[in-house]
């Protein structure tokens, strides 16, 4: 039986646990960084929080003699990827990752792009804006150093502490959000400039349809560079790639260890 670690935190990494668990020649392991506090149900182990960076990752990759790490994290997650591309050539495990494609510029959308947070909150300009942050909770305190805006937040969890600005709302939800319901929100809260992250995906790309539709701006943060390591950018084709790498030559030096 093949042992096969999947860093995830993503809607397809749990699809790709789900698809994978059904063989039985295979077992699998979600890894979760823990930053959402109820994570969906996953239907495979699972295991929470981090490895100790690169060498924590080699040394856990060793022990529990893992034959195949699958990057399934965040378009974001960049740290992460870089560690895992590391731990894997250190432990010398294959990994293969899930690349979901990033959202194209169409035409009617209103973008300014920018390469970080740090640059999204100087694009929002000096005038009060009244600004949806659809970035998550870990990356919201940026907008502090621009009290000017009011601010409409939505995360999965809480935001703990909440922003040292005197006009912000919080709303709890959990995605997938459709376009219409997202145009409702825009209206609602008379939300004039949006702030994202690049994530692709059909899960959130309501609030950028719906941007475009009411002809919103939205302040869009570019992708980070990741590793560049044998990938795919659906489930469908990883899990073919998963069953290529089982039946050929690139899981050879597990096969050696006996495993």
């Amino acid at each position: 039986m093949k042992r096969i670690l999947i860093l995830g935190g993503t809607t397809e990494a749990r699809r790709l646990a789900g698809k994978l668990a059904a063989r039985a020649d295979l077992a699998i392991t979600l890894s979760l960084a823990g930053r959402t506090e109820n994570p969906v149900a996953q239907g495979v182990p699972t295991r929470v929080g981090g490895f100790g960076g690169a060498d924590g990752l080699a040394s856990f990759l060793r022990e529990t003699h893992i034959d195949l790490l699958v990057d399934a994290t965040h378009p974001y997650a960049a740290q992460i990827s870089a560690n895992a591309a590391a731990a894997a050539h250190e432990a010398g495990v294959p990994i293969v990752a899930l690349r979901r494609p990033g959202w194209e510029l169409a035409e009617g959308d209103r973008w300014t792009l920018v390469d970080s947070v740090a640059s999204a909150v100087t694009a929002l300009a000096a005038a009060p804006r009244r600004v949806f942050l659809a970035l998550g909770r870990q990356e919201v305190a940026a907008f502090e150093a621009a009290p000017q805006h009011h601010y409409l937040i939505r995360s999965v969890d809480p935001v703990e502490p909440r922003l040292a600005v005197p006009d912000v709302t919080y709303l709890l939800a959990r995605g997938p959000f459709r376009e219409a319901d997202e145009q409702v929100l825009l209206r609602e809260h008379y939300i004039d400039i949006v702030v994202s992250k690049n994530s692709g995906g059909e899960a959130t790309y309501g609030k950028i349809a719906a941007a475009r539709a009411l002809g919103i701006e939205v302040v869009m943060i570019r992708r980070p560079t990741l590793p560049d390591v044998a990938s795919a950018e659906t489930v469908e084709a990883l899990a073919a790639m998963v069953d290529h790498l089982l039946v050929g030559h690139f899981l050879g030096p597990a096969a050696e260890r006996g495993v």
